[in-house]
């Protein structure tokens, strides 16, 4: 029983530690991925791409008009579109683009500039969540593809029109549904996800619409709304609506169209037309902030989104320079920037940044996420699809999805890994021999090429061991049994060091166990008194 004890548990320890090294497909149910931030959570994907770019897996059209993203959950894509007769429609793909049915959610704006869907599903269970330029929301069961409630933000709260229409993408949060009327006491407001009824509004904060969609932030246990209104950078409790502060921040047409992003205690914003951005330090418990610095040099993103990953910036600059640009966060210094690409919406995903230039260009870069400087490994352009080229990138289950007008395409950018161990298979030459990381002699059908406990990838790019050679350090214990045991597998004394650091330890163990042994023998050995009859 005990060696089947002994067992058991290495293989779970060893069988943690391989999924941890595993890689990793996530959905996205919302805009600019699962946080909304921008950043999605593929891991194991092509750090370079080829000449023409990576493969393409499928393109799908006859989505009908707009600039939405896609969200993917489980085996089924959400796109939005707009169809004759100004119609707003949810089209349901699965994984290889066929069309699965689509159903018809209201009328979209048809404003010269930008007509069609604007709105990124929100998709959460049965449940999908969108709001029409026009400013309708909707909530329809998805499994029978019937609408449960709408609400018109501008007739129920008074929504301003504004120039372009509405482009808000919806967040939930638990049982609200937040979005921005941009009404009389009432910019922003929180909706009960199951019936559309009002939970709160902004009670004096009045500000109009400015085509953002709205973050959850939580701040030392503080949940606070962050969002940008028309002349505004604000924040808000999550839970009362109170208005807890305003930043002013004057931009073009009052378009503040990219969302903040939030790290640490320390919030960035930014808009086009030269206004730039700034970072704010909030104050403990959310309810004030500090100015950090303010910045109308390099980035002055117009609606394209910017990333923040590694206490670094990264966006498109719009009348600053037309060009990519990294910022430090903490001091608003400018790492570097570049001109290679222009103005285009930027996204990130293992390590790497997904810029789209639009609105003519139309080509994907893949950068590197880095300060160290620009760093450019692949790219190519979009070609299928029709109007601008503004609709933000999705990245799930490892494919790139790019809507273009009634178009989406689907591109595979995951590495090509047989085996599943975190190594592609052009690295894996099956020779039996480690050479370096790009040619490791692994075999690409064995995710455990030296039968030690370690997948291949794990043993590369983690443990630095021989992943042709269970035992690294020749010490007679496998590189496995030493990882999952705390000991160095590249060192073949660091088990036996171990040992005798722990000496003192177990010899106190032992010894406190034979003074439990002989206790319990001198209690045994006690006689009770015979009895008397």
């Amino acid at each position: 029983m005990k060696a089947v004890f002994r067992k058991t548990c290495f293989a779970f320890v060893l069988t943690c530690l391989v999924t941890a090294g595993t890689a990793m497909a996530a959905d996205s149910p919302q805009f600019r991925g699962p946080n909304r931030d921008g950043k999605f959570l593929d891991t194991s994907l092509l750090e370079t791409w080829p000449g023409g770019g990576p493969p393409v897996a499928w393109t799908a059209t006859g989505l009908g008009a707009g600039y939405s993203s896609v969200s993917v959950v489980g085996d089924t894509i959400y796109a939005a579109g707009m169809l004759s007769g100004s119609q707003g429609y949810i089209f349901m793909l699965d994984l290889d683009g066929t069309e699965l049915d689509r159903f018809p959610y209201g009328q979209e704006t048809t404003t010269s500039n930008a007509p069609g869907a604007r709105s990124t599903p929100t998709i959460e269970g049965d449940r999908l969540y969108i709001m029409s330029g026009l400013g309708v929301v909707r909530c329809f069961r998805i499994s029978t593809r019937t609408e449960l409630w709408a609400v018109d933000t501008r007739s129920v709260f008074g929504g301003a029109t504004i120039g372009w229409d509405i482009a808000e993408s919806l967040l939930i949060d638990g049982d609200n549904l937040i979005c921005t009327p941009g009404g009389p006491n009432a910019s922003v407001v929180a909706l009960d996800k199951m019936d559309g009824s009002t939970v709160w509004t902004s009670t004096g904060l009045s500000e109009a619409s400015a085509y953002c969609s709205p973050i959850l932030i939580n701040h030392n246990g503080n949940r606070i709304i962050v969002t940008m209104t028309a002349t505004s950078v604000v924040g808000i409790d999550a839970d009362t609506g109170t208005v807890l502060w305003t930043h002013p921040h004057p931009t073009s047409s009052n378009v503040h169209a990219v969302t903040p992003v939030y790290a640490d205690g320390v919030l960035y914003y930014t808009a086009g037309y030269g206004s730039g951005g700034g970072m704010l330090q909030l104050s403990a418990d959310g309810s004030s902030f500090t100015v950090g610095w303010t910045d109308t040099t390099y980035l002055d993103c117009m609606h394209h989104g910017v990333v923040l990953h590694d206490g670094y910036i990264y966006g498109t600059s719009h009348n600053l320079g037309n060009r990519l640009v990294c910022l430090e966060l903490a001091t608003g210094d400018v790492a570097w920037t570049s001109s290679a690409i222009t103005q285009g919406v930027v996204v990130y995903a293992d390590g790497m940044l997904y810029v789209y230039e639009g609105p003519s260009a139309g080509v994907v870069s893949l950068v590197e996420a880095t300060p160290a400087g620009f760093n450019r490994t692949g790219q190519f352009t979009v070609t299928q699809g029709n109007t601008n080229h503004w609709a933000h990138p999705t990245i799930a289950n490892g494919r790139l999805y790019v809507q273009h007008g009634h178009t989406l395409i689907a591109y595979d950018i995951a590495v090509d890994d047989e085996d599943d161990d975190g190594l592609a298979n052009e690295v894996e030459t099956n020779t039996g021999v480690y050479v370096d990381e790009n040619d490791t002699g692994t075999d690409p059908n064995d995710p455990d090429t030296d039968n030690d406990g370690l997948n291949d990838g794990d043993e590369v790019n983690i443990h630095n061991t021989d992943p042709n050679d269970p035992d690294t350090d020749g010490d007679g214990m496998e590189d496995g049994h030493e990882v999952a045991f705390g000991y160095d597998p590249n060192d073949p004394g660091s088990w036996a060091e171990v040992l005798i650091n722990a000496w003192p330890v177990a010899l106190g163990l032992f010894a406190a166990g034979l003074l439990a042994a002989r206790r319990r023998r001198r209690t045994n050995g006690k006689r009770s008194p015979p009895e008397h009859r």
